[in-house]
Parts: structure tokens; C-alpha cells; sequence
């Protein structure tokens, strides 16, 4: 994986069964994340804890990113993270991060393991889960509480049950742009999309919430099916007329102002710093995206 490489599918795996991590690699993902929460149930949380170190390594082997969800609370949270942080994990996801102490805590403790286990330091990224309402006022301070930090994504369900509402785009655009913007203050990768994460069944429709995400500045998300993973990868990357447009607009910007004006006409429309900022981060994220692995059967 390049350092400036952008996960636009990240599909969650559950870590116990065995048959879903020998396939991880040929979904097609930018990036697999071996549930140990919700995908497993309380009974086999252990065996999936086991497991989780033989599975990131067989899933990283095959050149696809490992991201390690880990369970709340901490008891269960501290010997998941102790068991993940390996040279086969990029990242933890933190579920249900409602404060930044949290995080901290999370941090030292990956700290302490880097050097124990002779990682270099920072190898381990980390992506919060904001799922409850009581996180809202706190953004800023997950968003900026460690340089590991990565991203933050919003999830839908657990979100939408704590405020009392559907998981329906009406109802979820404000909560993902405030997301959204607390990413963007911090420098950190926003992730997410207006919409129910079960909703695999409709691909059309699912395809637009994820042209309404990236419209809304989103860069990837997370998945739950093999079936979302194309739509992702397609929706969150800039096509090819994206491309061009951007670099269109790049040239003609860069020679009105070798004549002296700070603005140029492209394309019937004008094209001024704002619109060249933009354009330019159309480019990076066409160079920053990932190929879509084939899956082989």
C-alpha cells in the first residue's frame, strides 16, 4: 500500500470464520477489516481474538490492507487490541468513540505494543466509529486527539437507534456532515455516506447515495457485502471525464495567470483559485486510488 493511498471499500470480515478470510482478498476491497464486534457473537469473541493474527497475516500476504474492528467495552477492547497490533494490521476501528479520552487510551496502548513488538512507531492508524448522539458535541477533539488518528465515519444504525430515527438519508445527511467538516478541520480522511450500510439489496439505489457521498466531500466507507464493493470503488473515485475536466481546468488557470489575471474560462465556466484547489484533489485521489482487485473463483 502507498503512504498516500485512499481505501475507498474497507469490507468487514468476521475474523472466526475461516472460510470468509481465505476469500478477503479477492472481493476486490481496497481494504478488509476482520470484525471482532458485532460480526461475532459474545460466545466465540475469544476463538475470533485467537484467530485474528494467523487471519490479518493471510489476508495482508495477499497485498490487500487489514484494518482490526475491535469491541467496547474496555476489558474487551484492551486484549483485542492486544492481540491485533501486528505487522499485518495498517489500523484498529474503534467502536463507539464518544470522547477522546477514549482514544487516548487506545493510543498508549498501541504505543507501548509497537515498541514491545519492535513496530515502527505510528504503524498503527486508527478510524473511530461515531454511533451515538452524545458524541456529536465531542468531533473535534476524537477528531484531533492523536496523530494516529486517520479518518472517522459515522455509523448509521447504531447512530440512527440512539437519536430515536430511521437510518434514512433525510435523517442522516446532517449527522455524516458534521462528520464530515470535524474531519476536514483536523486533516484526517472523512468517511461515510447518508444511508443504511444493510442496504445491499438495490444497487442502483445504493450507487447514488454513494455519488451523493462523494459529492459531499466523503472518500470511501465501510461495507458489509462483497456486493458493495464495486459501487464503492466506482462512486468514490473520480472518472475519467473528472479527470480531464481537472486537468483542463489546471491549464487554463495556470496560463491566464502567466498573462497577469487571477482567473481564466473553461468550459463555459470561470475558473479561479477555489476551482483549481478543488481540481487539483480530484487529481491526487485518481493517483491515490487503489486498484480493484479481480475476484477469481
Amino acid at each position: 500500500m502507498r503512504d498516500d493511498s485512499i481505501w475507498r471499500s474497507m469490507l468487514f470480515v468476521p475474523a472466526h470464520v475461516a472460510r470468509f478470510v481465505e476469500r478477503a482478498h479477492a472481493r476486490g476491497a481496497d481494504a478488509c477489516i476482520l470484525d471482532l464486534e458485532d460480526g461475532v457473537p459474545l460466545a466465540q469473541k475469544a476463538s475470533a481474538r485467537e484467530a485474528v493474527a494467523a487471519a490479518a497475516t493471510t489476508i495482508a500476504g495477499h497485498g490487500t490492507p487489514v484494518l482490526v474492528r475491535v469491541n467496547q467495552p474496555w476489558e474487551l477492547a484492551a486484549a483485542d487490541i492486544d492481540a491485533a497490533i501486528s505487522t499485518g494490521v495498517s489500523a484498529l476501528v474503534l467502536p463507539k468513540v464518544n470522547d477522546a479520552a477514549t482514544v487516548h487510551a487506545v493510543a498508549e496502548r498501541i504505543d507501548a505494543l509497537e515498541a514491545q513488538r519492535g513496530l515502527r512507531a505510528g504503524h498503527t492508524r486508527l478510524i473511530a466509529l461515531i454511533e451515538d448522539v452524545q458524541a456529536l458535541p465531542a468531533l473535534d477533539a476524537i477528531a484531533q486527539s492523536t496523530p494516529r488518528m486517520l479518518g472517522m465515519i459515522l455509523g448509521p444504525e447504531d447512530f440512527s437507534t440512539s437519536a430515536g430515527m430511521l437510518p434514512v438519508p433525510e435523517a442522516l445527511t446532517l449527522p455524516n456532515q458534521m462528520v464530515l467538516f470535524a474531519c476536514r478541520r483536523a486533516g484526517i480522511l472523512p468517511f461515510g455516506f447518508p444511508g443504511s450500510i444493510a442496504d445491499f439489496g438495490d444497487a442502483k439505489a445504493f450507487a447514488q447515495t454513494i455519488r451523493l457521498a462523494s459529492r459531499l466531500g466523503f472518500v470511501g466507507a465501510f461495507c458489509i457485502h462483497p456486493a458493495q464493493v464495486p459501487v464503492l470503488n466506482a462512486g468514490f473515485s473520480p472518472s475519467a471525464d473528472d479527470v480531464a475536466h481537472a486537468r483542463g481546468a489546471i491549464a487554463a488557470f495556470e496560463a491566464a495567470e502567466q498573462e497577469g489575471r487571477g482567473a481564466a474560462e473553461y468550459r463555459s465556466k470561470m475558473v479561479d483559485l477555489p476551482v483549481v484547489v478543488r481540481a487539483r484533489e480530484t487529481l491526487r485521489r485518481a493517483n491515490a486510488s487503489l486498484p480493484t482487485q479481480q475476484e477469481t473463483t
